[in-house]
């Protein structure tokens, strides 16, 4: 394969591709690939760097997140030329703005991954196996299958949309460096993301383990997926193994106020880390991306709600997530800015430092939630469930009347899961698989200028709803430069 050096992302500046090609990448922490790992210490070091990987500027730690909301009508811009700016508007080409950084991170886990689960299982092979090097081979194995699954959906057409086509690589062991791996469909990175779930389902541990996977975090991704492919009965019964174990609660009103403040709190069942010293990114991270600009130094103004979520907000002006939002730079009347990622107005994070607040990837909130939605598309929908389920996380709107066998709609879950997830990164991935227009706030910009790369309103056949394959992917691994995603040209 050529090889190509790696470009450096300015922080602040511009999401720029990277120019090395993922067979290229080195796994980090580790010296010889083949004999690194000897045993259940050395598999924990690497999962410790697997961990710190996820909460990268270019994964969960703040881009991966931004997406998700940024493009599904849930954030808006107050300006142009801040930077990110390519998320709202839609600026990808194959050259610039294809946001190569989410493929080259997202790569970089996978390669890890395999390097862990290839070690371990020669480990095994040799009958020096223990329970603690099989349960990080199964979060090795579930961290793989978030990854593909983060994957596909950036750069592959959504399941139920068309499941044939392409998706991405699949890289499932340690490569030669002439490797030329080619596009599998859609389809088939998902069987294999499913795989990779079941086969850790038996070697997971059941018990809380704070800032990594177990059991019921597989579990959940497991509803992730299944809800994705409109695999309903599957999708509900993962979530309800989750809600039943006593591991886990739902916030009260007032502990979802402050529950931004506290790390590894009731709700989370997958939390990423995040501390002073370690994976803090400070003014670049995600908190501070959504913080008013100005607000205190450093803080930009990148993104702030839109008009659309901030009405859907106020269905209820009591909700409690009202809270966590604050005003933002073009009102102090608009309370378009989200505090999460700092801890809340107090703005000392969940360890005392703003920019250290964990990254709750996965909360017990949104399974209830992909248990409504799932228990409402059965086959003979299940009413009383999917209102149940519903009310537990309604109830953070009192002033709203409770979901009943009679009232419970698509619309009401669709809503509760904006206003429950708001800044956490489900919106648009949401809209792509409810097959939803999405509505874009291009007049909250000011002074008003026009987005020349989408429509105001788009849907999920507009080509750039998914990324392109990079140019300088497609300089180190040519059997894929005939795979490019429809309608981006060199």
């Amino acid at each position: 394969m050529k090889k190509i050096n790696l470009l450096i992302t300015v922080l602040g500046i511009a999401l720029l591709s990277s120019c090395e090609g993922f067979l290229d990448v080195k796994p980090s922490n580790s010296a010889a690939a083949e004999t690194s790992i000897t045993n259940a210490n050395d598999a924990k070091v690497v999962m410790n760097g697997l961990m710190r990987k996820l909460a990268s500027s270019s994964y969960y730690g703040r881009d991966f997140i931004l997406y998700g909301d940024a493009k599904g009508g849930d954030f808006a811009i107050y300006s142009q030329g801040r930077g990110y700016d390519g998320l709202y508007t839609f600026n990808h080409s194959v050259s610039t703005g294809n946001m190569g950084s989410y493929w080259s991170a997202m790569y970089d886990v996978v390669l890890q991954c395999n390097n862990l689960i290839l070690n371990i299982d020669k480990i095994e092979a040799a009958g020096n196996g223990s329970v603690a090097l099989s349960q990080i081979k199964g979060q090795a194995l579930t961290t793989r299958a978030l990854a593909y699954f983060d994957l596909v959906r950036l750069y592959g057409k959504t399941y139920n949309m068309d499941k044939t086509s392409f998706g991405v690589p699949l890289v499932l062991t340690p490569l030669d460096a002439s490797a030329q791996p080619t596009r599998a469909s859609v389809e088939d990175v998902y069987t294999q993301i499913l795989k990779d779930l079941n086969d850790a389902d038996p070697i997971l541990p059941k018990t809380k383990v704070n800032g990594f996977l177990n059991y019921f975090g597989n579990l959940a991704i497991k509803a992730r997926v299944y809800l994705t492919m409109g695999r309903y009965a599957d999708a509900l019964t993962a979530a309800e193994a989750v809600m039943g174990t006593t591991l886990y609660s739902l916030y009260s009103n007032t502990n979802w106020i402050t529950s931004w403040s506290v790390p590894f709190s009731s709700e989370s069942i997958f939390e990423l880390g995040i501390y002073s010293g370690e994976a803090n990114l400070g003014t670049g991270s995600l908190g501070y991306y959504l913080l008013r600009r100005n607000k205190v130094t450093g803080a930009l103004g990148w993104f702030m709600a839109s008009n659309y979520f901030i009405a859907r907000l106020n269905q209820d002006p009591t909700d409690i997530r009202k809270a966590i939002m604050d005003y933002d730079e073009s009102s102090t009347t608009r309370f378009g800015s989200c505090m999460k990622y700092v801890g809340g107005h107090g703005m000392t994070g969940d360890k005392g430092v703003a920019a250290a607040t964990n990254i709750k990837v996965i909360r017990l909130s949104e399974v209830y939630l992909m248990a409504a939605e799932a228990a409402l598309n059965l086959p003979t929908p299940d009413k009383t469930k999917a209102a149940n389920y519903l009310n537990a996380i309604r109830k953070r709107a009192p002033a709203l009347p409770a979901a009943t066998v009679a009232t419970v709609t698509m619309s009401m879950i669709e809503d509760e899961r904006s206003k429950e997830l708001f800044a956490e990164g489900h919106r648009y991935f949401d809209m792509l698989r409810w097959n939803k227009s999405i509505e874009y706030n291009d007049d909250f910009i000011f002074p008003a200028v026009v987005i020349t790369n989408r429509e105001k309103i788009i849907n999920r056949t507009f080509y750039k709803t998914i990324l392109p394959i990079p140019q300088n992917e497609i300089d180190a691994n040519p059997a894929i430069a005939t795979q490019q995603n429809p309608g981006y040209v060199n």
